[in-house]
């Protein structure tokens, strides 16, 4: 695709709350069951309470066991995901091809509603913006080591893509997500794997606050998310109250072609 350029991915990012001001100083499955089971979670809210059909486990009971089967679907070869945030709709488009781990990975927190209700811990503008904690503390320590493999390094930084943030060592990538809001090819020297990029509502992402620079969370790399891992919504909307948030991210019918 167009918007794929080679190259490895970029620096080390870290997930959720929005944040304006400062720029970084630091960069950012297997198969499961079928597509029949899987409707009822990706066309919206019933979905959202139980997931599958007699026995279903209820949402909370999925979001604190990262290693129930459910968590494991195979992702669409192209998918959708739209994000109702504080400040509008964005929609990413995921290529399974490009990063098929991270691709399975975030179709199934977006379909499972892991992302709902989170904030954008980190926004630096022209930069990147990032999320992925969650706003549930027990829900952050069930997924602390819920690390995925590495998918090799693909694509490049330009405005719009996004890829797991991660550490720099060996498979780090875990929840959070980072998207580029500049082109970011410098870089393109870490192994970062470009799986989605964002084709509607650019100017969302734009409009996030960005204020707290830094302060709210940053990336992985740079260890200051202690305080959002062990307090969640809670902290961040007692010392940055002005973050925006994802209201909701639902699975939406994938791109024609």
């Amino acid at each position: 695709m167009r918007w794929m350029i080679r190259g490895a991915a970029a620096l080390m990012l870290c997930s959720c709350v929005p944040v304006r001001g400062d720029r970084a100083a630091a960069g950012p499955g297997a198969v499961g069951p079928g597509p029949a089971a899987a409707a009822s979670v990706e066309r919206g809210a019933p979905g959202r309470e139980a997931v599958g059909g007699a026995g279903a486990r209820p949402r909370n009971a999925l979001l604190l066991d990262p290693t129930d089967p459910e968590w494991r679907r195979r992702a669409p070869a192209v998918y959708r995901a739209r994000f109702e945030t504080s400040k509008g709709v964005f929609v990413v488009e995921a290529v399974r091809a490009h990063a098929p781990i991270g691709a399975d990975r975030f179709y199934n927190l977006v379909r499972l509603g892991y992302y709902d209700d989170t904030r954008f811990h980190r926004v630096s503008r022209g930069y990147i913006v990032q999320f992925g904690l969650h706003g549930d503390p027990a829900v952050n320590r069930a997924w602390l080591h819920a690390q995925i493999p590495d998918d090799p390094a693909h694509g490049s930084n330009v405005r719009g893509t996004l890829a797991f943030a991660m550490a720099p060592r060996p498979s780090t990538r875990n929840t959070q997500v980072y998207i580029n809001l500049g082109d970011n090819t410098r870089n393109d020297r870490e192994p970062f794997a470009i799986f989605g990029r964002v084709v509607e509502g650019m100017d969302v992402l734009d409009r996030l606050y960005a204020g707290y620079g830094e302060r709210s969370g940053s990336g992985v790399r740079q260890g200051r998310q202690g305080p959002i891992i062990a307090g969640g919504n809670a902290y961040l909307d007692r010392e940055f109250p002005l973050l925006d948030r994802i209201i909701r991210a639902t699975i939406v019918e994938p791109a024609t072609r």
